[in-house]
């Protein structure tokens, strides 16, 4: 399993990339969003990879963090989701985006990527909402992920508790864990998440993270 390349960007075309990796140039099909990220050619470029292996056909395809790249094979373990329709999906909401949605339910957002009919849309979200929470839970922040910010907290951040929810249940933990994962900071989203809990009757991981990005959407508007 070839599961990162590192190495030059020789060319790239519509919806892929050829990457020189000691002299040896490998084709990484990706998303309108990760290719607009990318370099110029002849620069350095790194990115995570998922080898599709069929009888008649091997792709590779590239992401920039590992939380799109495990949204993309999510997706692709729904029936009716293929490769093109997983990376629509992401192209058109991105790995935060996708999160969000499949956390909350919200079937119209996934509906919005090309190609793709409420009925699969809804059975993307219902297949997937239960590993949400998990998948959310990838080590890093977005930011640090995307390149933004040391992966490491720092002295700063260090500091910061999260007061709400330090010392209560590992549902909690984790949702905040999801919810820092995503962007938002550590007051935001224990505040939100403190106010959920204090509505709910033992809530569950995805509970908390559904109901605590309600608290957040108006923010974000």
């Amino acid at each position: 399993m070839i599961g990162k390349l590192t190495g030059r960007l020789d060319h790239r075309t519509a919806d892929y990339v050829m990457i020189d990796v000691g002299g040896v140039g490998y084709v990484v099909h990706c998303s309108e969003r990760t290719l607009a990220s990318l370099p110029g050619p002849g620069e350095a470029v790194s990115l995570y990879t998922d080898l599709l292996v069929r009888e008649d056909l091997m792709q590779l395809f590239g992401f920039t963090t590992p939380l799109e790249k495990e949204w993309h094979r999510l997706l692709m373990s729904v029936q009716g989701i293929g490769a093109k329709a997983s990376m629509a999906i992401l192209n058109t909401l991105g790995a935060d985006g996708v999160s969000r949605a499949i956390a909350l339910g919200d079937w119209n957002a996934v509906k919005a990527a090309k190609g793709l009919g409420p009925k699969t849309a809804q059975r993307v979200v219902i297949e997937l909402k239960d590993k949400a929470p998990s998948v959310m839970t990838l080590g890093g922040t977005l930011g640090a992920a995307m390149g933004q910010q040391p992966a490491q907290a720092s002295a700063d951040d260090a500091v910061i508790e999260p007061i709400a929810v330090s010392d209560t249940s590992s549902a909690q933990a984790e949702a905040l864990s999801a919810l820092v994962n995503l962007g938002y900071s550590h007051g935001d989203a224990a505040g939100a998440i403190a106010q959920a809990a204090g509505e709910m009757d033992a809530p569950s991981t995805s509970d908390l993270i559904r109901a605590a990005l309600k608290r957040l959407a108006p923010a974000e508007r």
